[in-house]
């Protein structure tokens, strides 16, 4: 008996050995990975961080019903309800702002982390929230994580990737996002079938949220951080070993040199152009920067004020409110519509960098508009097949929101704006983006109660009205790289009036990634030339 207790005991020694000597290598992997399988890691890392982002904003959806959960709270009604599903979103705003003060102090990797461990300290107080205010501060707190991760991760996506595969690596976290909503409305429907007097029904969804955030804190201790941001802080060396990596090519090889120097240069010359302080931000000039900050929020802003989250965060209550549907097949249906959703993301990711942002804004804007406007149609005439009809037209927005708002908001804030200010850039995005979320998740109950149909004629309307804003004023920036972007605004400035955009990108791809104040002063020329053409013209 004593001999087949040792014999035990060695079998557990060399068990754990074996563990220990397994989970070093997986570290010793992970540490050293580099090329295609970087990025790939990365990408995954972006994407547990939206898995999160994804969770938090569907789970509140299901959890309104649930009886244990109103008796809790003292049976909130709409507008409370309203108020304690949008306050995480106020946290979100609030989020993004610190982002904007403490983005480029941290850098991408320690606000990812930052933020992780701010939505485990939320989550944790959201489940074992026994009062509404408490539940209000911990939704707050989740929010203010998420705030910064939304700001932050795309950045670290669209610093560490080829310009090529930028949109369409950004877009696969988007597709984690809906996992992570279908996650929570999977799971929503499970506890359907525990007693909806017990308290876990509801409790053990907020609390789930934390595992989500301890994977990407894992995760993304084994990646490397930003290139552009060590180069930002003149660590220069870090910077030329995370490019090799990337490129999967030894630190002294020619391409990794030349990689570091398009960086360096971009963010000297800005330098030595830049206005200081606020005045930077609303500046013009060649960088534009005014401008470039504008159109990053101004994809925020059509993304919310488009509808999406009046569909993503009420579609079980949408369903149940409006359609008239039990509040289980409410859930099911949900389930059906984000798995839908995943696939439409999905073929967004293989359009994004070759039809474009811009085309995929403008077919998005007028899809969108044209589903809402039937699924009004639908519901006006209060009747059951009139009703599929409607629903069928919410399960077709998300062809159109899959394929094109869903992933260019956080594409374009994080590549459109210069190196200097990519990070105020993409945190004042977010602001925009979670202000509005604020808006429109307080608004739908009461909206909905109050106006029915007639509720979803207005984001009919103003996804049309975006239409000409976005023809006019946005520019395409798919297959450029974030040094050519910047290059883009120096050549249309230097250019004057008679250059357009369009003209200044064909000139930016020409030259490919290499600067020079030669080629200023030739676009400079040519923008002369074309201007005493054109008074020319004029007279004769």
């Amino acid at each position: 008996m004593f001999s087949d207790s040792i014999a035990g005991t060695s079998k557990l020694r060399v068990s754990l050995i074996s563990s220990v000597i397994q989970s070093r290598n997986i570290k010793m992997f992970l540490h050293r990975v580099e090329g295609k399988a970087l990025t790939a890691c990365i990408t995954l890392t972006s994407g547990a961080g939206f898995m999160l982002f994804g969770y938090d904003q569907g789970v509140f959806g299901g959890l309104l019903s649930v009886s244990s959960f109103a008796t809790t709270f003292n049976n909130p009604n709409p507008t409370i309800q309203g108020q304690i599903v949008s306050s995480y979103d106020l946290g979100c705003m609030f989020g993004a702002l610190l982002s904007l003060f403490i983005g480029d102090i941290l850098g991408r990797k320690r606000s990812i982390a930052l933020a992780c461990a701010l939505v485990m300290v939320g989550g944790t107080l959201q489940a074992s929230s026994y009062s509404l205010s408490q539940m209000i501060v911990a939704r707050i707190v989740t929010g203010l994580g998420t705030g910064i991760n939304t700001t932050a991760i795309p950045l670290w996506q669209s610093e560490t990737s080829e310009a090529r595969h930028r949109g369409k690596l950004i877009a696969i976290q988007l597709i984690l996002l809906i996992l992570g909503l279908v996650v929570t409305n999977l799971l929503n429907f499970g506890l359907t079938y525990v007693t909806s007097t017990n308290d876990v029904t509801w409790r053990f969804p907020l609390a789930f949220q934390c595992f989500f955030a301890i994977l990407t804190v894992v995760l993304l201790s084994f990646m490397p951080e930003s290139p552009r941001w060590l180069v930002l802080k003149n660590r220069k060396e870090e910077a030329q070993t995370i490019i090799a990596r990337l490129l999967a090519k030894p630190q002294d090889d020619q391409d990794v040199r030349d990689n570091l120097r398009l960086i360096v240069d971009a963010v000297d010359r800005e330098q030595e152009i830049r206005k200081p302080g606020l005045r930077e931000i609303f500046s013009g000039g060649r960088q534009q920067t005014f401008r470039r900050i504008m159109l990053g929020a101004g994809a925020s802003f059509m993304q919310q004020m488009g509808g999406t989250n009046v569909i993503g965060y009420y579609l079980p209550v949408v369903l149940k409110n409006s359609f008239g549907f039990s509040a289980r097949m409410s859930l099911v249906l949900s389930v059906v519509d984000f798995v839908a959703f995943g696939v439409w993301a999905f073929l967004g990711t293989l359009l994004i960098d070759r039809v474009g942002r811009k085309k995929l804004l403008m077919i998005g804007a007028l899809g969108q508009s044209i589903c809402f406007g039937m699924a009004a149609l639908g519901l006006s005439f209060d009747t059951r097949p009139m009703a599929a009809f409607a629903v069928s037209f919410i399960f077709v927005f998300y062809v159109f929101q899959g394929i094109s708002y869903l992933s260019i908001p956080f594409i374009y804030p994080s590549e459109i704006n210069s190196q200097q200010m990519r990070n105020t850039g993409a945190a004042f995005a977010m602001m925009i983006q979670w202000l509005f979320v604020y808006v429109v998740v307080l608004i739908t109950p009461p909206g909905i109660a109050n106006l029915g149909w007639k509720f979803y004629l207005i984001f009919c309307a103003i996804n049309f009205a975006f239409l000409p804003f976005i023809w006019y004023f946005y520019i395409e920036t798919a297959g450029l790289s974030l040094e050519q972007i910047d290059r883009l605004f120096e050549i249309k400035y230097e250019g004057g009036p008679q250059m357009s955009y369009n003209e200044a990108t064909r000139i930016v791809r020409q030259e490919g990634d290499v600067p020079s104040v030669v080629k200023d002063e030739e676009i400079a020329n040519k923008g002369k030339a074309d201007h005493v053409d054109y008074v020319e013209s004029v007279k004769m």
